[in-house]
């Protein structure tokens, strides 16, 4: 047996879960704020103890590598390489982005298109659109949604938009004549779990010295004015 330590940070949402191979076996997680840094380590010590496993006995971290919100990303690196180092145990990264759309392809499984949609502030979203294999017909990328961009998404077949962006999208998206919206469609370590499996098994593992999160867009620091 592998056990795999699985963590989300992209989004409101701090989530962490334990998986035995292919299945989850515990999971806590909570989506009130960006609380990451007050939970993120707590979330990790309850996961394993619901299962009775310490950190030693742990195969590989999983982690949800973006894109999705800069301050998020940073601590969940942070705290999956740490624990990685330490442990001497791979580190694999999962496409937010996929890890959603995969979620609800293995509920809808129908020929449709597929388009997570992450909230990126005012009327921006990151987003890429798959296919039922889960390969993309849209490489990830981010866009100011309004009535000139949304003919991407005018496509041969019905197409589904989910995820923590979908709220403000949703009345313009409305308006393409095969949109399905699948609400409270959130990022979950739940949603890790079976390509994060998948990349173990082939040994696909990131080099803990140079790996960082898919940002997609710049991030800015900014300092107050001393006016």
């Amino acid at each position: 047996m592998s056990y795999l330590l699985h963590i989300e940070s992209t989004s409101t949402v701090c989530s962490v879960s334990v998986s035995e191979n292919n299945t989850l076996v515990a999971i806590k997680e909570i989506n009130y704020g960006f609380t990451h840094a007050e939970n993120l380590h707590l979330f990790i010590q309850s996961v394993l103890h619901q299962v009775g496993l310490t950190l030693n006995q742990l195969h590989a971290i999983s982690i949800s590598s973006g894109p999705g919100s800069y301050t998020g990303l940073r601590i969940g690196f942070a705290s999956a390489k740490g624990l990685a180092y330490a442990l001497n145990i791979p580190l694999i990264k999962v496409d937010t982005l996929q890890s959603l759309s995969r979620n609800v392809i293995e509920s809808v499984n129908k020929d449709a298109y597929y388009c997570p949609l992450i909230d990126a502030r005012r009327m921006e979203v990151y987003y890429a659109i798959h296919n039922l294999e889960l390969n993309e017909i849209r490489v990830p990328s981010n866009l100011v949604l309004s009535e000139t961009t949304i003919s991407i998404f005018d496509l041969d077949k019905d197409i589904y938009f989910f995820g923590d962006g979908l709220g403000k999208s949703k009345n313009i998206l409305g308006q393409l004549k095969r949109a399905h919206f699948m609400e409270n469609i959130v990022p979950s370590s739940n949603h890790l779990i079976s390509l994060a499996f998948d990349k173990f098994l082939k040994n696909e593992f990131e080099d803990l010295a140079y790996t960082e999160p898919f940002y997609l867009k710049d991030f800015y620091f900014t300092t107050p004015s001393n006016k």
